[in-house]
């Protein structure tokens, strides 16, 4: 066997992790158009019987793909031994599971291979709208198979920003408006990349699972991902959880974290800062 150490060679990567990611999403799509029982889980998230059948299907696949690699989704029971590996496969099966319970047609599947704390490796599969978002760390960003390049236009106002209005509501006299509420927070993070929001702004306690894979594919389209305070995501950590954040072209994203500086008290009365 390779060793784990060896280069992971992702343009062989680039030509099989897409397709395997959308074979995972048509067992979702199919599911969505049919009904898929659902129920409650103990942290009271819902899930449903789709969420376990992707989990499944992902799970046989993906490591494969990489030698030595771990695993982190969502939908399995976590342990310590993924902080073990260098390469983590980290797995949302069905990222907006309440989108997907309401008819509603934004749920993605979300899919990254993180190495050393960091996404290498990313893919987003929209099956309602049959939309690929790929990335693979040094190559590029793509939409169906189009190079992606996130337009950088330098000032807030006019901008339409993804995020909860609590988060919002104070950055209004920045002459921001809010953008279309999704549930998925990885279909809000691609959108940034595409062009599709000008920015979107996340509350605290996102998981790896909701943002390693959009992670790449903003970096790799010029956009950037950050915390309230500037500090980019590390993932593969004792803890899943991340701060507010922040994704946005590198002007705007300048300006977002300004503003986000001065309203900070008036954010902090709303909810968690961190």
């Amino acid at each position: 066997m390779p060793s784990t150490d060896a280069p992971i060679d992702l343009e062989r990567l680039a030509g099989v992790l897409a397709e395997t990611v959308r074979e995972g999403g048509a067992i979702a799509a199919r599911m969505f158009r049919e009904g898929a029982e659902r129920w409650t889980k103990s942290d009271n998230s819902p899930v449903t019987e789709a969420d376990l059948a992707v989990d499944r299907f992902l799970a046989e696949h993906l490591p494969p793909l990489v030698d030595g690699s771990g695993w982190l989704s969502e939908e399995t029971a976590d342990t310590p031994e993924r902080l073990t590996r260098r390469r983590v496969w980290v797995v949302d099966p069905i990222d907006g599971t309440r989108a997907f319970i309401e008819g509603r047609p934004e749920w993605v599947v979300s899919v990254a291979l993180v190495e050393d704390g960091a996404p290498v490796a990313g893919v987003v599969f929209d099956a309602c709208n049959d939309v690929t978002f790929e990335a693979f760390r040094g190559l590029g960003a793509r939409r169906n198979g189009e190079p992606m390049v996130t337009p950088d236009p330098p000032l807030l106002e006019g901008a339409r920003v993804g995020g909860p209005k609590s988060l919002l509501g104070p950055l209004e006299s920045y002459g921001v408006s809010r953008g279309p509420w999704l549930y998925a927070l990885a279909n809000r993070l691609v959108k940034v990349a595409s062009g599709g929001l000008d920015a979107a702004i996340a509350r605290p306690n996102a998981h790896d699972w909701d943002i390693a894979a959009a992670h790449l594919i903003l970096e790799e389209a010029g956009a950037r991902l950050t915390n309230f305070d500037g500090a980019v995501p590390a993932y593969n950590r004792a803890t899943t959880r991340h701060a507010g954040l922040v994704a946005a072209p590198p002007a705007r994203h300048r300006a977002l974290l300004a503003a986000l500086h001065t309203e900070r008290e008036t954010l902090a009365a709303l909810e968690p800062y961190r």
